[in-house]
C-alpha cells in the first residue's frame, strides 16, 4: 500500500505557513541591501514589488481554487499548455527558488546568530541545516504548527520595531517630500530595481499552492489563505522599510548585517537583544518553509514523471515524503556556504519573477477555455497586468547588469 501525504492543516494553519515564509526573511534581512539601491525610496520599492506580488497572488488563489494540487505551478503550466517538458521545466524552476531561497535565508541567519554568539559563518549554517532536516522530515502537522507559533513571533518582531519607533512618524510630514520620487524616469530606475531586490521579501505565497494535498477543503481555503497572507504582509513591509530609512544613514544601513537590530540600537531600546532573538527565530522559520515547499513540489513532480520513482516516497510512520526532503536539505546547505546573500536573493527573485509571469500568462490561456473556477474568479486583466509588471521587473533588472558590465 502506498502511503499517502496527510490532510491535516486547516485555514488557519495555513495562513501561519504563509505569513511564516513570507515575513520569515526578506524584511529582517534584505531592507538594508534594497536601501544600498533604492536609497531613501526604499518604501516605494517595497510597495511596488507588494503590488505585482497581490496581483500575482490573486492569480495563484484563483489557480489553487481551480487545481488544489501538489506542484501546482507545474500543473497550471501542463493543464494551459498541454506541454509535459514545460510543466517539468517550472516544476523544477520553483525547486530551484525554493533552493535558493533557502540558502539566502541560511546566510542572513549567521548575521544574527552573531549578535549573541562569535560562531564561524559555515558553523552556524551546517547546524541550521541539519536542525531543518530534522524538522522537515518529522511531519507536516508538527511542523505547521512549530512554523504558526514562530510566525507570531515575527509578527510581534515587526510591530516592536514599529512601536519602538514611532518618534519617527510624527516628524513624517516635514520628511515626506524627500521620500516621494519625481516622475523622472532616472529616478524610478533604481527604484525599479530596488523592488526586484525587494520582491524577495514576498516570496512565500506561491509556497502555500504546493502543499495543498494536505490542505483540508483546499477549493476555499488556499484562496483565502494566499490574499489574507499578502493583504497582512504588505503594510508591515512599507512600514518598517520606511522606519529603516528614517532611522538609520543609508551608508550604516545599506552595510547592516542584522538591520532591525541596529534600528532600535540608535533609538537606545531595551528591546534590542529581544528583536535580535526574534528576528534569529524569524529568519529559521523561513528557511524551513522553503524546505518543506521544495520538497512537496519534488515529490508532485516525482508523482507526475517529472522526477526519479524514488523522490516520490512518503515514510510510513512521519508522512513525510523523506528522500527529496534530504536531498534538497543538502543542496541548501551547499548553496548557502557558497554564495553570499544578496547574490542569492537576485537569483531567487529573477527565477520567481520568471515563473510567476509564466503562472499568469497559463491562467489567460485556461480562463480562455472556458472552465469556470469552483469558488474564485478574477478578471483577466489581472493575469495580463500581473504578467507585465512581472516581465518589466526582469528586463530593468537585466538591462541594469548588461549596463553594469559595460
Amino acid at each position: 500500500m502506498v502511503t499517502e501525504l496527510k490532510r491535516s492543516s486547516g485555514l488557519s494553519l495555513l495562513c501561519f505557513y504563509g505569513l511564516g515564509t513570507v515575513l520569515g526573511a526578506g524584511i529582517y534581512v534584505l531592507v538594508g541591501k534594497v536601501a544600498a539601491v533604492a536609497g531613501l525610496y526604499a518604501p516605494v520599492a517595497f510597495l511596488v514589488a507588494s503590488l505585482i506580488a497581490l496581483l500575482t497572488g490573486l492569480s495563484y488563489a484563483e489557480l489553487s481554487a481551480r487545481f488544489p494540487k501538489s506542484a501546482g505551478e507545474a500543473v497550471y503550466v501542463q493543464q494551459a499548455f498541454g506541454l509535459n517538458w514545460l510543466s517539468g521545466v517550472m516544476g523544477w524552476a520553483v525547486v530551484l527558488t525554493g533552493l535558493v531561497s533557502a540558502a539566502t535565508i541560511c546566510r542572513g541567519f549567521v548575521g544574527y546568530l552573531q549578535v549573541f554568539v562569535p560562531i564561524v559563518p559555515e558553523v552556524a549554517i551546517s547546524l541550521l541545516a541539519l536542525a531543518l532536516i530534522a524538522i522537515a522530515v518529522w511531519g507536516i502537522t508538527e511542523s505547521l504548527m512549530l512554523a504558526a507559533a514562530i510566525t507570531l513571533l515575527e509578527v510581534f518582531g515587526l510591530l516592536l520595531v514599529l512601536f519602538s519607533s514611532s518618534e519617527y512618524f510624527s516628524v513624517l510630514p516635514e520628511r515626506w517630500p524627500e521620500l516621494i520620487p519625481p516622475l523622472d524616469l532616472v529616478a524610478w530606475l533604481p527604484i525599479l530595481s530596488g523592488a526586484f531586490l525587494a520582491f524577495y521579501a514576498f516570496i512565500g505565497f506561491e509556497d502555500m499552492v504546493n502543499i495543498a494535498e494536505e490542505v483540508k477543503a483546499p477549493q476555499q481555503n488556499m484562496p483565502k489563505a494566499i490574499v489574507l497572507v499578502l493583504l497582512i504582509a504588505m503594510p508591515l513591509y512599507v512600514l518598517v522599510a520606511l522606519v529603516a530609512v528614517m532611522a538609520l544613514p543609508l551608508s550604516e544601513l545599506a552595510t547592516s548585517k542584522a538591520p532591525l537590530v541596529d534600528i532600535l540600537s540608535k533609538n537606545g531600546g531595551a528591546d534590542v537583544q529581544w528583536i535580535a532573538l526574534i528576528s534569529l527565530v524569524a529568519v529559521v522559520n523561513g528557511a524551513l518553509i522553503q524546505l518543506i515547499m521544495a520538497s512537496r513540489v519534488v515529490y508532485g513532480l516525482a508523482e507526475q514523471g517529472n522526477a526519479p520513482a524514488w523522490l516520490a516516497f512518503v515514510h510510513p510512520k512521519f508522512r513525510t515524503p523523506l528522500p527529496a526532503t534530504l536531498l534538497l536539505g543538502g543542496i541548501i546547505w551547499l548553496l548557502a556556504l557558497i554564495f553570499p546573500l544578496v547574490k542569492l536573493a537576485q537569483l531567487t527573485s529573477l527565477i520567481i519573477l520568471v515563473v510567476f509571469f509564466c503562472v499568469n500568462i497559463s491562467l489567460v490561456f485556461i480562463k480562455r477555455q472556458g472552465v469556470n473556477s469552483p469558488t474564485v474568479s478574477y478578471p483577466v486583466w489581472v493575469p495580463l497586468l500581473a504578467a507585465l509588471m512581472c516581465a518589466l521587473l526582469v528586463a530593468v533588472q537585466v538591462g541594469s547588469a548588461v549596463a553594469g558590465m559595460n
